[in-house]
């Protein structure tokens, strides 16, 4: 039997508690300042755990030598192997001959011919890195000479090579990566593209993250027959409570391209500010306040809708509209009162100008919650909004309304039946400015006002019964709707014959958003059916309105709404409302959802008949339809771990014109992933036909190629969704 010696503590010359050195052994030998050990060695200096065969530790020169199976770990970071290694205790130096690293988080392995270190520096030479299984690895790159921070977790290699199996598929005379997850500054992983039209695409991201507080985005790319620009994103968080983004962009069309395509602009450029804060008041102003405040600011500026389609190869990804929303919200809330200022600004991209563009600038908002009195029995809230509806040109509006719902609460026959009785007293004024022109006819509005109260009795009772199985809930109510006073000026006397009995929302209309008060009865069915487990199994309701008018009465759209859990992971839903008049359906929703053995699958099918007679664009209008018939789909299936599908296709039924097409796969491991998809995406584009005929349904469809390829960690995607390569086909 072996006997086991324990040498402790063997002071490396510098009389420091930190600097010791433990062996263990099987055996050990010392002749003068030379410690021989041998039989399973174990040494443990400075967090290090280091084994091997054979060791022989130096007292006066500071050196330990390791022979035989050399294994070297730090913590649970990273692990050292090799044949032969050497530490120069005094010095802080290491080296190892031949070298093998694994890194534990990130399991990325590096192995060299040798290697020398001091301190947190590795210097390696001709050796192998990769993420991947180290005796087959899919992925390879090879390298001269490389060096490696243990602190920062940096590598640079050098004469890198990367090989796909044993084939050469990419070289570059340095290339650097972090195989830590903060955040570091540095280049992002590329983005290509090919396209017939736009030629060669290429996007490198310059990423800036000098702060915990901040980062900077740096973007520029290039489309070969297309032209060139560069987007840049900021990112900070100024506070605890705080943080926003400001995003800017520019791009310049080639001449040719720009007239070949008849575009509106040459050159597109924009900002999208972002900011919000969750107590702004208490902050800015030094304030204790017990109330919530809030600052929301989204801010977006662009000269046309191509700014938002060239700020990346993949379009599908990102949302174009031809008109821009700019908001800022801020509000102060307390338990019993709100105050809220809003600004809205739009801006419309068919248009050369937006100064007869209306705008919300701002809105001030007051609300008072909910008061109770007499037990409960009595409740009311009062709100009030102004709204300075403003734009450059022709007629302007300063607009305030007031609304106060006093509502009386009761039940009788012990809860079973509960009545309720509400009043609604509602005003608004309106204050013009400015000259308003239709046509070569000018009109003039008077200030007015409108103050009236509408009142609602209403009945309802709710059932619920229990089974050994489930449980039924049932809820029948009515309610009858009927005019009370009634008291205008000005405006609203002026113009109530016309702007009532119209459609027309131009000319004196345009600010009369007043509705009728309609004599009407609601009637209302509902019902729920939840498992012993107390999961909703089937929601279903019913809503029919009976109008009354001075020739007699009508009904109202039937809706029928009804949501049905089929299976455990399969849901159904639909909402219809039946028009008795046209004795058509007026509007019919469907959707499935199915998630379950690794299928996520969604369909919806959308149908709407207007009963209007449908019209097509003309220079003075933007087209209208009819009918709406909208199919979308999407289709995800997790084969295995490794093996994932992707299918959408969207259709408009009426206009029969396909609106998004994807389907593409991707293959996922450990150290590396690879997919494909197609995608076929109809988007908007403002070109001079746009502009000379308002048409805002024009747009093309662009087909493309994506391929995800993701070396881990050095390249992560992660998903279908994420490409380093595009290939475009064509554009129609």
């Amino acid at each position: 039997m072996y006997k086991l010696f324990i040498l402790l503590c063997i002071l490396s010359g510098i009389a420091n508690a930190n600097e010791k050195i433990e062996i263990y052994a099987t055996k050990v030998d010392t002749q003068d300042s030379v410690v021989s050990a041998t039989g399973d060695v174990a040494v443990v200096y400075k967090g290090y755990y280091l084994s091997a065969s054979k060791a022989i530790y130096n007292r006066s020169s500071g050196e330990l030598e390791l022979f035989d199976n050399v294994r070297a770990n730090q913590g649970n970071e990273y692990k050292v192997l090799g044949n032969y290694a050497k530490l120069n205790i005094k010095n802080k130096e290491k080296s190892f001959q031949p070298f093998y690293m694994l890194e534990n988080k990130s399991q990325v392995w590096i192995s060299g011919d040798s290697c020398e270190a001091k301190g947190s520096d590795f210097d390696i030479e001709s050796g192998v890195v990769s993420g991947c299984n180290p005796t087959d690895p899919l992925w390879k790159i090879e390298f001269s000479s490389s060096d490696y921070n243990t602190d920062s977790k940096w590598i640079n290699l050098y004469n890198a090579r990367l090989y796909i199996y044993d084939i050469p598929v990419f070289y570059t005379p340095w290339f650097g990566y972090s195989l830590d997850k903060t955040r570091k500054t540095g280049l992002l992983v590329p983005s290509f593209g090919l396209s017939g039209t736009e030629g060669i695409y290429y996007q490198q991201s310059l990423y800036i993250a000098e702060s915990n507080s901040w980062d900077l985005e740096i973007t520029p790319q290039v489309r070969t027959k297309r032209g060139a620009g560069i987007y840049s994103t900021l990112r900070f968080v100024d506070s605890n409570v705080s943080k926003g983004s400001l995003k800017a962009g520019y791009f310049k069309e080639k001449s040719d391209y720009f007239i070949a395509n008849n575009l509106a602009n040459d050159t597109h450029y924009g900002y999208n500010f972002h900011y919000e804060n969750s107590d702004f008041i208490n902050q800015w102003f030094g304030l204790n306040l017990d109330g919530q405040s809030g600052l929301y600011i989204d801010g977006n500026f662009m000269n046309d809708v191509d700014y938002i389609n060239l700020s990346s190869n993949e379009t599908i990804n990102v949302s174009t509209a031809t008109q821009v929303l700019s908001r800022l919200n801020m509000f102060y809330n307390t338990d019993e009162n709100y105050y809220g200022a809003y600004i809205k600004h739009y801006t419309d991209l068919t248009k050369d100008s937006n100064e007869d563009t209306l705008q919300k600038l701002p809105t001030m908002h007051y609300h008072h919650y909910l008061e109770s009195l007499l037990d409960d029995h009595l409740t009311y809230n009062i709100d009030i909004q102004s709204n300075n509806i403003h734009r450059e040109i022709n007629k302007k509006v300063l607009q305030t309304d007031f609304n106060i719902p006093v509502s009386l609460h009761t039940s009788i026959f012990d809860e079973y039946i509960d009545l309720d009785y509400t009043t609604n007293l509602y005003a608004q004024h309106s204050a013009f400015s400015g000259q308003a022109q239709v046509s070569t006819q000018r009109y003039d509005s008077e200030n007015g006002y409108i103050a009236r109260n509408s009142n609602v009795v209403s009945v309802s009772t709710q059932l619920t019964k229990a089974y050994s199985d489930f449980s039924h809930v049932m809820g029948f109510g009515s309610s009858y709707t009927f005019k009370g006073a009634e008291s205008r000026d000005g405006f609203y006397h002026d113009y109530e014959s016309m702007c009532t009995n119209s459609n027309t929302q131009n000319g004196p209309c345009e600010f009369y958003g007043i509705s009728e008060i309609k004599e009407e009865v609601k009637l209302d069915f509902s019902q729920y059916i939840y498992d012993s487990l107390g999961i909703q199994r089937l929601y279903h309701r019913l809503s029919q309105t009976i109008l009354y008018t001075g020739v007699g009465s009508s009904k109202g759209n039937l809706e029928n709404e009804l949501e049905y859990r089929v299976l455990k992971n399969l849901n159904f839903y639909n909402n219809m409302f039946y028009n008795h008049e046209e004795e058509k359906f007026a509007k019919v929703y469907n959707s499935l959802v199915y998630n379950d053995y690794g299928v996520d699958l969604g369909l919806s099918h959308l149908y709407q008949d207007t009963f209007t007679a449908s019209t097509l664009a003309t220079p003075t209008s933007s087209a209208t339809y009819q009918y709406t018939n909208y199919l979308t789909s999407s289709l995800k299936y997790q084969y295995s771990k490794h093996y994932s599908y992707y299918f959408a296709y969207d259709y408009d039924l009426e206009l029969k014109q396909k609106k998004r097409t994807e389907v593409g796969f991707l293959y996922s491991k450990r150290c590396w992933d690879f997919g494909m998809k197609y995608v076929e995406n109809n988007r908007p584009v403002l070109n001079r036909q746009v502009l000379n005929s308002e048409d805002e349904t024009n747009g093309i469809t662009e087909r493309y190629i994506y391929f995800t390829i993701s070396l881990k960690p050095f390249m992560s995607t992660g998903s279908v969704d994420s490409s380093l390569f595009a290939y475009k086909l064509a554009d129609e």
